[in-house]
């Protein structure tokens, strides 16, 4: 008991010592302060106000159905100690953990004493998360040609291949078919030469003159540079006219 020399309120819950006035008298003699003895079963009837004991004494943890209460009781950095445990040492010390209790630690295996936090419970603090800036120890750069081989140039990142000219007709080209074929939105100026390609073709063909004569049987007898290639068998002399749907374009 001389570890808790110097403690003024003393809380002693005891359950059936026979000797129970020896046991205050030597709380007394080593502590020198005030001994409050309560009974075990008697201790949720008092009325005790919280943060009142610098120390409470406790004869066996079995009298206790939980260590909060005895938390509530004790000025911050009070002292439970417990005379007495059943249980594991470790799961008393986690219970006492648990409950709020700090430092706990036991003696010759038969004894637990541990402490209550600095802070009474429910203490709030402000938190400020503002950050004064030491602008001394702000990183600067004063030297720009010390940290200039550090960079990386970018021409080095580039090879020959990356450096070509693209060919412009490849641009033109549809990237999956590889046809030319134009974009519904075509900006690049393909659908307009398509287009071109297709009058010019279309005025060849109306101004075309058979040479071979047999360019009205149909494809089978048609040359391949025949400007009636695609289109169906008519009969000669007869004025070849397409429907409207087959003279607008599919794309």
């Amino acid at each position: 008991m001389e570890e808790f020399k110097g403690s003024e309120k003393i809380l002693y819950i005891w359950s059936q010592s026979t000797n129970l006035e020896e046991k205050v008298n030597q709380i007394t003699a080593c502590t020198g302060g005030t001994v409050q003895v309560e009974k075990f079963d008697r201790l949720s009837l008092a009325s005790y106000p919280s943060a009142c004991f610098d120390l409470i004494i406790l004869e066996n943890d079995q009298l206790a159905d939980g260590f909060d209460k005895f938390l509530y009781l004790l000025k911050p950095e009070g002292i439970l100690h417990l005379l007495s445990f059943v249980s594991s040492e470790n799961s008393i010390l986690q219970e006492l953990k648990l409950s709020g209790f700090i430092s706990s630690r036991v003696a010759n295996n038969t004894t637990v004493t541990c402490e209550k936090p600095k802070y009474e419970t429910g203490s709030a603090v402000k938190l400020s998360f503002a950050r004064s800036v030491n602008t001394a120890a702000v990183w600067k750069i004063d030297d720009y040609e010390a940290i200039d081989d550090d960079l990386i140039n970018e021409d080095d990142l580039l090879d020959e291949e990356d450096k070509k000219k693209p060919n412009p007709e490849t641009l033109k080209v549809c990237g999956t078919t590889g046809k030319r074929k134009a974009c519904k939105n075509c900006i690049c100026g393909l659908a307009d030469e398509l287009e071109a390609e297709r009058q010019k073709s279309h005025v060849k063909t109306q101004n075309a003159k058979s040479s071979c004569g047999n360019c009205y049987l149909g494809d089978a007898f048609r040359c391949s540079t025949c400007p009636y290639l695609g289109k169906p068998a008519f009969k000669p002399g007869e004025k070849v006219e397409l429907a409207d749907r087959l003279l607008n374009p599919d794309i």
